[in-house]
């Protein structure tokens, strides 16, 4: 059993070899891992995963991956090698789940393609997340999630009208694609569960995005409008908006529910709007959009914001405002919600680090600890697998593991 492999937990028993690097396919791995999942992560030997070194790097290696790789094994391996792949065949033999993110093609170079693997172990459930999915007249062409973001439509619509589009501060492609991922995985083993037979599961990082664009499509197809950027506004969606507050802080207010709208018009002191049968509904509000929006900024703007947040929170009116790491950090619902986790690194230091979800009231998820280092379990894992002291010698000499 794997070391950090607890009792009572959603996906215990469960064993996964993650083949991938950087992103989404470690973050999909990542996600059943804190549910209980033995996660095997094979990592190229004497470099390992880039993500090391990616972001704020500090004793060595990025404080990024002690949130990408918790709960992992790390397994040192060079998958370009023949023994390095024969080891990969003899894990696939019992695992449940294989995690890659290779450019489509790259496994089957190796041998370890779907047909191979699944010939090995008919149960197993295979992962594949790439920038364009594995057919296509795409699907040999690099893609990064920042490119599945522009192609999914959702770079087109970020940033100021008439203005370059920027993008949103995350790696937000490759993180909607693991959770499809994820999905995708718990649909498999559902499935499994009643015909006993594997399957994979074939994510692509533009439509991982594509499938978040809500009426995008529709809304072209019937009127062949081509939606534009809005800056911080929601278009056909009143009043949705940043608004500025004395002071120059920011607020954001959702006021586009019928009933919301009324008690916001009426918190701000314009009950002649909140009166109006013509913004009684989205549509019509929708319409004035202008009006509305100026109404609430002049308000907004005369006050500071403290005392918009306390007087929109007392009339039930959805508000908040541009947090911060510092201001998540001292938010007490972030503290009582336990999102904000302690673990120690090696060297002994103190490391906050976001907490599980979803939460599951009976097998919630866990951390395990920091992210390893790198090739820290790949005896262990040899070991299971029976290969005896003296091959293993001879496979670190040869830089195999």
């Amino acid at each position: 059993m794997a070391e950090q492999a607890t009792g009572g937990m959603a996906l215990q028993g469960l064993k996964v070899l993650e083949l991938g690097q950087l992103i989404a396919g470690p973050f999909a791995a990542k996600l059943l891992g804190e549910f209980g999942a033995d996660v095997i992560k094979v990592e190229p030997p004497g470099v390992g995963d880039p993500l090391r070194r990616w972001r704020k790097v500090q004793d060595g290696t990025s404080l990024w991956w002690h949130v990408q790789s918790r709960n992992k094994r790390s397994l040192t391996l060079n998958l370009r090698e023949s023994e390095g792949q024969d080891i990969v065949r003899r894990l696939v033999e019992e695992c449940d789940v294989v995690v890659e993110n290779f450019r489509p093609g790259t496994l089957e170079s190796w041998g370890l393609g779907w047909d191979e693997l699944s010939a090995i172990n008919p149960q197993l459930i295979m992962v594949r997340v790439s920038g364009y999915g594995q057919t296509g007249p795409y699907r040999d062409k690099p893609g990064f999630g920042v490119v599945g973001e522009a192609m999914g439509g959702l770079r087109y619509l970020t940033g100021q009208p008439g203005e370059p589009s920027v993008r949103v501060g995350v790696s937000i492609g490759d993180s909607l694609s693991a959770l499809y991922a994820v999905i995708g995985t718990l649909l498999a083993l559902q499935e499994r569960q009643r015909s006993g037979q594997g399957q994979f599961i074939d994510v692509a990082l533009y439509e991982s995005v594509f499938g978040m664009m809500e009426s995008l499509l529709p809304e072209y197809d019937a009127t062949g409008e081509i939606r534009q950027p809005s800056g911080s506004a929601l278009p056909g969606i009143t009043p949705s908006n940043a608004y500025a507050c004395l002071g120059g802080d920011y607020v954001l207010i959702a006021g586009n529910g019928d009933s919301i709208f009324k008690r916001l018009m009426q918190a701000i002191g314009r009950d002649d709007l909140a009166e109006d049968p013509r913004l009684a509904h989205n549509d019509g509000r929708s319409a004035n959009a202008e009006l509305i929006d100026g109404a609430i900024g002049d308000w907004a703007a005369r006050h500071p914001r403290a005392h918009v947040l306390e007087v929109l929170d007392a009339a039930r009116v959805p508000v908040g405002y541009p947090y911060t790491a510092e201001d998540i950090v001292r938010d007490p619902h972030y503290q009582a919600r336990e999102m904000i986790q302690n673990i120690q690194l090696a060297s002994g230091s103190p490391l906050k680090v976001p907490g599980v979800l979803p939460k599951l009231s009976r097998t919630p998820g866990r951390i395990g600890g920091a992210g390893p280092e790198l090739g820290q379990h790949t005896r262990e894992v040899l070991d299971e697998l029976g290969i005896d002291e003296h091959t293993q010698q001879q496979l670190r000499e040869r830089g195999i593991v």
